[in-house]
C-alpha cells in the first residue's frame, strides 16, 4: 500500500494527480505530444504504471487535464496586463503583447504540441474551452469599444496574434513582431467599430 503524504485521502489523490499532470507538461515542453505516455509520467513521478489508471482513463483526459492546468496561468497573465490599461484600445493591446510574451516564454509549445494530437476528442473539447476562456477579455474590451459583433472580432483579432506567434516561432523578430500585430489589433478593432 503506497504512503499517503497528505491529511487526508483525497488531498493525496490531488496531490498525486498534480503530479502526474506537471510530469505530462514537462514531458510536451519538448513539443512532443507522442512523448506523453502513462510508462512515462509514471516513471517520472515514481507510481506504478497501472496506478496512472487510477486517476486517468486513459490519454486523452491526462492531456485535457495539462490544458486545463495551464489555462489559468495564460488567462490570468492576458487579464493582468488587460487590467493595467485604462483605455478600450489599450486593452486590446495588452491582450495581443501579453499572448505574445507567452509564445516568448515557451508557454506556446505545450499549446502547439496539444494541437497536434489526433482523435482525441475530450483535448478538442479542453482546447476550445481554454480558446473560448482567452477570448472573454477581448470580447469585454470590444464591447467597451462599442463594437455591435464583439465574438466575430475577437476572433478575427485572434487570428493576427495566431499569425504573429507563428511569425515568432518561425524566428522573426519577436519585437518588431509585437509591435505590428498590436497595431494592427488596435486598429482593426477600431476600423470594426466606426459606422458607414
Amino acid at each position: 500500500m503506497p504512503k499517503i503524504r497528505a491529511a487526508t485521502v483525497a488531498e493525496h489523490h490531488a496531490q498525486q494527480r498534480l503530479a502526474l499532470v506537471r510530469a505530462a507538461r514537462a514531458l510536451l515542453e519538448d513539443g512532443d505530444a507522442e512523448a506523453v505516455t502513462f510508462t512515462a509520467v509514471a516513471r517520472s513521478t515514481g507510481l506504478a504504471r497501472n496506478s496512472v489508471y487510477k486517476y486517468f482513463p486513459g490519454r486523452p483526459e491526462l492531456l485535457a487535464a495539462v490544458v486545463e492546468d495551464a489555462m489559468p496561468r495564460w488567462t490570468d497573465a492576458i487579464r493582468a496586463g488587460m487590467s493595467a490599461a485604462g483605455t478600450a484600445e489599450a486593452k486590446i493591446a495588452a491582450y495581443v503583447s501579453s499572448q505574445l510574451d507567452l509564445v516568448r516564454s515557451g508557454e506556446h509549445r505545450i499549446a502547439q504540441a496539444l494541437a497536434g494530437v489526433r482523435d482525441a476528442a475530450v483535448v478538442k473539447e479542453s482546447a476550445a474551452h481554454a480558446h473560448r476562456e482567452l477570448l472573454t477579455p477581448l470580447i469585454g474590451a470590444l464591447t467597451e469599444l462599442g463594437d455591435d459583433d464583439p465574438r466575430r472580432t475577437a476572433l478575427l483579432l485572434q487570428g493576427i496574434v495566431n499569425a504573429a506567434t507563428t511569425a515568432i516561432e518561425s524566428g522573426d523578430d519577436d519585437r518588431a513582431v509585437t509591435e505590428r500585430a498590436v497595431r494592427m489589433a488596435v486598429a482593426a478593432a477600431a476600423g470594426a467599430t466606426r459606422r458607414p
